[in-house]
């Protein structure tokens, strides 16, 4: 009887312990219905109200749908409202506006993480015409961040974004003159009449302890204005670059959960200073400190060891470390006359190339010795286009299913005036430079027709989806609906002709369009229509972190 009573007892202590479990849940499941479960904004994409009876802005019909992110690839209707995929079925939709795309690919808007001619009219138009509805400038980056958004803010045909520049806040505290008005370190180096008063004194500055501690405040501010990352391009800056400066630099971006943008140090394929090496020492960083590490053409500063690099760089993210490797599909490639490693001890002994390897773009002329030593006295930015890595080395590395896409585009000279192209109404073919600002996109998509160089679903997902989870995973919440074609993502959508789509540019034309790809949409608005890039219509809106006062 005892022991009876005292199960008794337990009993009841037991049935009121599991009421109130039971009304503890009811009641967290009440919240959660009415408030969602975290007061935490969220970017993740969310089903739109809307069904096959919807009048939609737009609808894009009969075209075949590759959204890399779910593998999907079928012919579907696709109907976009409010700037938003709302919709994407196989029964009939109409709207306010009707794209017919038989026989093209509906995919998502590609995105070009690493690109210099986002933030002018031109470059947009040459982006936007080889598929680009998401330019960024991460690797060179901007100072001041601020500045360089205020200057697109409601004039862009694409979206945008940057990155803070650690190459400008270097040339900020090295030379007392430079005073940019375009807080683009790119535009201020290239154009020879740009008043800013730059001159590369980046390159050999020597930072004191107190000097690389003021970057850092600088750097902070810069992701304190919404900056996507860090761009660092050590690989202009051999002889001034401090390895502090460089820890610097990724454990604040470790704090921060950003990622670096990285120009490595070296580009060569002999000891001592190995182009791996330079992928090498900001790989230690992210190993201590966090953070992501995205290695711009990594196959012109590893040259004939790139799939060595690559290697590394995969078998660091299956360590847990969030890193990858980018390709442009040319084996040529373009910078400022004065780049560290364009010096004949570099170029000639450890990448095996002369000064014939080099052409002058304002006179698309190769380079003697005579003429190289007087631009680096007279105009050290000159831009020129230079022989890197073998063609077929850097074939294999774009195939290679672990690396992304990028044009690192640079900016376009008038041919007749030597003038940069910044106008909108610049004609194509009046201008000559390197041609992967025009065409990285569409030869990508040519060499998979042409070559079979790899799967076309994988070459869609390198331009788009990659890059977009990239930047989710590394502090840039607003990638979770770019990249994708599926119900709730931002309607930013390039439509292609598998059959035709090519790249058109060359290096003395190097500002041709490619062709093949229709129409481009910008946040659910027609940008390029027919192939013709609409004038005035601005439907870009900035990628850009939380702004911190």
């Amino acid at each position: 009887m005892i022991v009876f009573n005292e199960f008794m007892r337990n009993f009841k202590t037991m049935k009121k312990t599991i009421n109130i479990v039971w009304l503890s849940i009811l009641c967290l499941m009440c919240v959660t219905l009415f408030t969602g479960c975290s007061d935490k904004a969220d970017d993740t994409p969310t089903k739109s109200k809307v069904n096959s009876n919807t009048e939609f802005d737009l609808v894009i019909l009969n075209g075949r749908v590759m959204d890399p992110e779910s593998g999907l690839d079928a012919i579907r209707n696709v109907g976009v409202k409010d700037g938003v995929i709302g919709l994407i079925t196989k029964e009939k939709i109409s709207g306010k506006e009707t794209i017919d795309a038989t026989g093209h690919v509906v995919a998502p808007g590609f995105i070009d993480i690493h690109s210099h001619i986002s933030d002018f009219p031109f470059g947009q138009k040459l982006s936007l015409r080889d598929g680009v509805a998401t330019p960024l400038d991460m690797e060179a980056g901007a100072y001041p961040v601020d500045a360089w958004y205020a200057k697109l803010e409601g004039k862009s045909q694409t979206n945008y974004g940057v990155a803070v520049s650690a190459a400008a806040i270097r040339e900020t505290l090295s030379n007392p003159d430079y005073n940019t008005s375009t807080a683009s370190i790119l535009l201020d180096a290239f154009d020879p009449h740009n008043c800013s008063d730059f001159n590369m004194s980046l390159t050999e500055f020597l930072p004191s302890p107190e000097q690389i501690d003021e970057m850092e405040a600088m750097l902070e501010k810069g992701i304190q204005q919404g900056a996507l990352g860090l761009g660092a391009v050590p690989g202009y800056m051999t002889r001034g670059t401090t390895s502090r400066e460089t820890i610097m630099w990724q454990k604040l971006m470790g704090e921060h959960g950003l990622s670096t943008v990285l120009h490595g140090r070296f580009s060569s394929q002999m000891p001592p200073t190995t182009g791996i090496l330079g992928t090498q020492e900001m790989l230690a960083s992210v190993a201590a400190y966090g953070g992501g590490l995205y290695v711009s053409h990594i196959h012109q500063q590893a040259l004939n060891y790139t799939s060595t690099a690559i290697d590394m760089l995969d078998a660091a993210k299956k360590n847990g470390l969030n890193t990858v490797a980018a390709i442009y599909p040319y084996w040529q490639g373009a910078t400022v006359a004065g780049a560290d490693y364009l010096a004949p001890d570099n170029y000639q002994r450890n990448m095996g190339r002369s000064y014939e390897d080099i052409i002058e773009v304002a006179t698309m002329k190769p380079l003697t010795k005579e003429r190289y030593e007087e631009l680096l006295k007279t105009q050290p930015g000159a831009s020129v286009i230079f022989g890197g890595v073998e063609e077929e080395v850097m074939l294999q590395s774009l195939a290679d299913p672990r690396t992304m896409v990028e044009s690192d585009a640079a900016p376009l000279s008038v041919t007749e005036t030597g003038e940069l192209a910044l106008d909108w109404s610049i004609p194509y073919e009046s201008t000559q430079g390197h041609p992967r600002g025009a065409g990285s996109h569409a030869k990508a998509l040519r060499l998979v027709r042409e070559e079979k160089l790899m799967p076309l679903m994988l070459a869609i997902s390198k331009m788009s989806y990659m890059q977009a989870k990239f930047l989710q995973e590394n502090g840039v919440e607003q990638m979770a609906r770019k990249g994708r074609v599926k119900e709730g993502t931002d309607a930013d959508i390039t439509i292609f002709n598998p059959e035709t789509v090519t790249d058109n540019a060359t290096m003395a034309k190097g500002g041709l369009p490619s062709t093949g790809i229709p129409y481009v949409i910008v946040n659910g608005t027609i940008v390029v229509k027919e192939s013709k890039v609409l004038e005035s219509v601005y439907p870009g809106q900035p990628i850009r972190n939380k702004v911190i006062d």
